[in-house]
């Protein structure tokens, strides 16, 4: 069988692709082990700067195969011991120093909600739908969904989201800070943001999105202090250093047409 996850790597690009089309990119056991393994080897292979989180077909992701899991006859414990293992791609995804950017359209329903906001920039099209689903068939959040959300929306939106059964356009997941921006080439927009990322200073942008993910779990004075360690840092390396010299070339510049 063909993989339901597809990975390439091009100039500094982790290209992962959700590849299951015909179920609308349902995960089932395979497909969350093949997301895991896709993004541990994408995060810790030394030439990639940068994740592209895309899929095939009219929806991004609808969650959990539950028809495969319903005909297999499977058991809670196997649906925690699956869940254990696609949540190490989602914490690889949010716990890399390397910016992910992901295109969204169509459904995007229960777990495909973690997939989606496992993404540091997430574009979406303008046919975009956002819904928990959880509820209607009697299970929980998974997939990073209770944090991820609660984090993106805030806690009263993510419940009237997972409680209420509330269904969003790509307007307001826009508006409520789901997606960065709607657009009607979603996978041409994250693709131009990943080349754009690949070219720029790779040690300034993957420590600025740990210094992001990192705050809301930890005391102030700690983000501070690793602030300054970072900045230090990034001033002796050599991409800030190009920059700087370039900035300050730039200014003299300017002022000697003055």
């Amino acid at each position: 069988m063909p993989p339901k996850i597809q990975v390439t790597t091009d100039h500094g690009i982790a290209h992962i692709v959700l590849a299951n089309p015909e179920k609308l990119n349902a995960i089932d056991f395979d497909a969350g082990q093949e997301f895991r393994d896709a993004c541990i080897s994408s995060m810790s292979a030394g030439e990639v700067r940068v994740i592209l989180l895309t899929a095939l077909g009219p929806a991004f992701c609808v969650g959990g195969d539950l028809l495969a899991m319903a005909h297999a006859e499977v058991s809670g414990t196997q649906v925690t011991d699956a869940a254990h293992i696609i949540h190490e791609g989602i914490a690889a995804l949010v716990g890399s120093s390397k910016p992910v950017v992901a295109a969204v359209r169509g459904a995007v329903a229960g777990g495909g909600i973690g997939l989606m906001l496992a993404a540091d920039y997430v574009v979406a099209g303008a046919d975009l739908r956002v819904a928990g689903s959880y509820a209607d068939v009697g299970l929980t959040p998974d997939l990073g969904v209770s944090t991820l959300l609660t984090r993106a929306v805030g806690e009263r939106r993510a419940l009237e989201i997972l409680l209420g059964r509330r269904e969003l356009d790509a307007k307001t997941a826009h508006e409520w800070g789901m997606v960065a921006e709607v657009t009607d080439d979603p996978d041409g927009r994250a693709t131009a943001i990943a080349q754009q990322w690949a070219e720029g200073p790779s040690r300034a942008l993957g420590d600025a999105k740990r210094l992001v993910r990192a705050s809301g779990r930890r005391d102030f004075a700690v983000s501070l202090a690793d602030e300054a360690s970072s900045i230090g840092a990034a001033f002796d390396g050599d991409e800030a250093r190009q920059r700087i010299e370039a900035f300050a070339a730039a200014s003299a510049a300017r002022g000697a047409k003055r």
